[in-house]
């Protein structure tokens, strides 16, 4: 007799039933894509270049940097393409007049208060939509000092453009930690732990999964910071090796960033099976021993002691 606290779970094939496609223009050009694309899946699949800052495809989309808005006909307004899921018949304009004035000018909102100086392609995003931050004031961004509380990563809010990324990464999106969340509101959003405690005493456990979806250098690893602040910093000299972590026996991909024969920086590949782009903390920054002798529960150590001293 079955107990009437044993629940029985019946496991289901895969099914095979075929994906539902979507037929739609975009830019005059026909795709199909499957049901549940979005227009940038869409644009992808065509090959269309579409901007974007707070959109990764390993996370779920929030619609707030708007660089990848596009027209729908018959809309009244400008769409997320990110987010906006294909319909049949959907015509779509990816540049015209409308669009390249509304990401004109929210990259020039942007540049006028944040600084994108370590933000991959901006200068040339700028260049191709003749955006000029200096129209909006003297382009002072939201000065502050960076925080440095901790020997693994930093975090330069001056550079932050509230993307939610790192917020993403760590919650439901990847690693459901929630150390950090959007605080205050209006001008005075920003990033914050809880109670804005130091990272040390937070409930952070330094995947660093934030810094690799961070898309401005607002958080970025201690070495490269170290490295940038003395001008050593070069990435069209580094190569890259990818490897399996030792620390473990889940087989998570390491991508080795090497300079001047140095290890100065772990990734993992976002179309990884395993990692998703994610790792742990001796994955992410377990490297230094090779270094410095230090092994990665040595490291782990130190973090927790950090808390007593600070």
């Amino acid at each position: 007799m079955t107990s009437p606290h044993l629940q029985l779970v019946q496991l289901a094939r895969p099914s095979t039933k075929p994906k539902v496609m979507v037929e739609l223009t975009v830019d005059g050009k026909s795709v199909s894509v499957p049901e549940g694309s979005t227009i940038l899946n869409a644009c992808q699949a065509l090959g269309i270049d579409i901007p974007t800052l707070c959109w990764l495809e390993t996370l779920k989309p929030v619609n707030v940097c708007r660089v990848c808005v596009v027209e729908v006909e018959g809309a009244r307004v400008l769409v997320p393409s990110c987010s906006r899921t294909v319909e049949p018949g959907m015509k779509v304009k990816t540049r015209n007049k409308r669009v390249d004035l509304t990401r004109k000018l929210v990259l020039e909102m942007l540049a006028s208060s944040v600084d994108l100086s370590t933000t991959p392609g901006m200068s040339d995003m700028l260049a191709e939509y003749d955006a000029k931050p200096e129209r909006f004031g003297e382009c002072e961004t939201v000065a502050q000092p960076v925080k440095v509380d901790n020997n693994l990563y930093i975090r330069d809010y001056a550079k932050c453009i509230l993307c939610y990324k790192c917020v993403e990464a760590c919650g439901d999106d990847h690693q459901n930690t929630f150390a950090i969340a959007v605080a205050g509101r209006g001008f005075d959003a920003h990033i914050s732990t809880e109670f804005a405690v130091d990272l040390p005493t937070s409930a952070c456990v330094y995947c660093g999964n934030c810094i690799a979806v961070c898309p401005t250098g607002a958080l970025m690893s201690k070495r490269e910071w170290d490295m940038r602040e003395a001008g050593e910093w070069d990435e069209s000299i580094q190569t890259s090796t990818d490897t399996v972590c030792p620390f473990c026996g889940v087989g998570c991909t390491l991508t080795l960033h090497v300079q001047d024969g140095e290890i100065v920086k772990a990734t993992s590949p976002l179309d990884h099976d395993i990692t998703v782009g994610n790792l742990c903390i001796k994955g992410r920054f377990g490297w230094r021993h090779v270094q410095t002798g230090q092994s990665a529960e040595q490291m782990s150590a130190d973090r927790a002691n950090q808390s007593t001293s600070l």
